[in-house]
Order: structure tokens, then sequence, then C-alpha cells
């Protein structure tokens, strides 16, 4: 397999995770790898200097140069980027990150036969632990699928599924960082009210939930586990009433629901 050269769209910050992880991991798989960025020079330079990638400010002279060009800008940009890629592209394999934009959008706007593929990681993929959807379109072949595999071992575990099932699932494994963050920042608030330190509240919550995680990677279901802890009648089946009482469950229901409403509207406007 040939090393592939990639142009990198955009660099903020899923730019720099990927770029990151590629750096760490998949040397052997791609060659030249370009980054491009409308306004910020500085993050430019930054990058290259810490990752010994290249920089410019003309990608679309670059895309005749790559093999392989990834997207990482917000969705709303799609439509004026995909326009003005179309005469340049000639086979080469598209990518994107942004949420809502999937292989049938980029499709539509690019020649016919061009292979896309529409990968949707989360912010973890910053530290190399993104769990993140991709879903391919009808024009990538065997061929393609060692760079898309590599792209994504660079940043973490990944699942193959349909294009629908990737809106539907943009919030569990996209959007549903930010509300377990949420979640540790109220038990932060709630440890803290009894007189330890901010720090100390911290160290006490992650550690809970890193071991809560590691129960679950171990093969025992929630309802297993909140059986352990929960004894009938005891303090933490107390708990565990007011949450029912808040309707808390149904409440994250709403809100993965809300924002894979909302990150399906940002495709359909771009």
């Amino acid at each position: 397999m040939k090393k592939a050269d990639i142009l990198f769209i955009g660099a903020g910050r899923m730019a720099e995770a990927v770029v990151s992880g590629v750096v760490k991991t998949s040397r052997e798989t791609f060659g030249t790898i370009t980054m491009a960025n409308r306004s910020n020079k500085e993050k430019l330079k930054h990058l290259q200097s810490t990752y010994g990638v290249q920089m410019t400010t003309d990608w679309l002279k670059a895309v005749q140069e790559n093999d392989i060009i990834v997207f990482a800008t917000p969705p709303q940009t799609h439509e004026e980027l995909l326009r003005a890629l179309s005469p340049h592209i000639s086979g080469q394999l598209v990518v994107t990150v942004a949420a809502g934009i999937d292989p049938e959008f980029l499709e539509d706007r690019l020649p016919e036969k061009t292979p896309v593929c529409w990968i949707m990681p989360n912010t973890a993929a910053q530290i190399g632990m993104s769990m993140s959807t991709y879903t391919c379109g009808r024009s990538v072949e065997s061929h393609h699928r060692p760079y898309i595999e590599a792209l994504l071992n660079a940043i973490g575990p990944a699942e193959e599924l349909t294009s629908e099932q990737v809106h539907n699932l943009t919030a569990v494994t996209g959007s549903a960082p930010a509300f377990i963050y949420y979640v540790e920042k109220a038990l932060e608030e709630a440890a803290v009210k009894y007189g330890i330190s901010e720090e100390q509240a911290r160290r006490l919550v992650v550690q809970m939930m890193k071991g809560s995680v590691a129960m679950l990677e171990a093969g025992h279901s929630p309802d297993d586990l909140m059986e352990q802890v929960a004894s009938p009648g005891g303090s933490t089946a107390e708990g565990l009433r007011v949450l029912d009482t808040y309707g808390v469950d149904r409440m994250f229901q709403q809100a993965v629901q809300a924002a894979n409403e909302h990150a399906r509207a940002q495709g359909e406007e771009s």
C-alpha cells in the first residue's frame, strides 16, 4: 500500500487531534501531511513546529497535490468549500468530521463517483480515546479503507454504521461527553459543599467515575451494578429515588434527541 498525502482543511482542535494521532500511529500509511487554515496563521505555525506538518494558505492548489482531503471545519462552511473544491477533484478521497454532513450531502456536491466518508469523533480524540462512528459513501472501495481505518485508529476505537445511524447516534457518542462533564461538575459542586477543596473534589469524583466505567468494561450491566450499590431502603436507593422523581433518565433522552435534531438541521441548512 502506497503512502497517501493528506490535506486538512481547518486547523482547530479536532484537526489537531487527528494529526497528532496520525503522527504517532500512522506515519507508515501517510506521506506528506498539509494543513490549511483561512485566518489563524499563528495556529498553522504552531502545528508545523509541533508535528512537522506542512502548512498552506492556498488550499485549492494543495488539493491537486494530495490523495485525501479532510474537512475539519464547521458544518455551515461545507456548502461554500465543496463548491470551490468540486472543480479540482479527480478521484481524491474526501472525508469530513462535521456534524450533519453525511455522504449523501458530499456526493451531491462533488463529481460523480468521488469516494467520500463521514467520521463523527468526540473530544476524547485529543487523547486518542474517541469513540467514533463513521459511514462511507457509495464509491469507497477496498483500497480506500486502510486509509480511513488509519485515520480512525489514530484517535481511538470506531464503529461503522449506516448514515442514518450516525445521524441518530451523533449525540450519544459525539455530544454526550459534554453531558458527562455536566454530571461530573454537579457532583464536584456537591462534594465541595461538605468542606473539601475543589482539587480534592475533582480527584474524588474523577476516580469514582473511572472505577464505575471500569466495572462496566468488565462486563457488568448498569442494572446489576446499581443493584449492587443500592440496597433496598438504603441511602443510595434514596438518591436514585430523587433521580427518578425528577425524570433524569428522560432528561438525558431528550438531550440526545435535541442534539441530534440540531446536528441534522445544521446539515440541512448547509
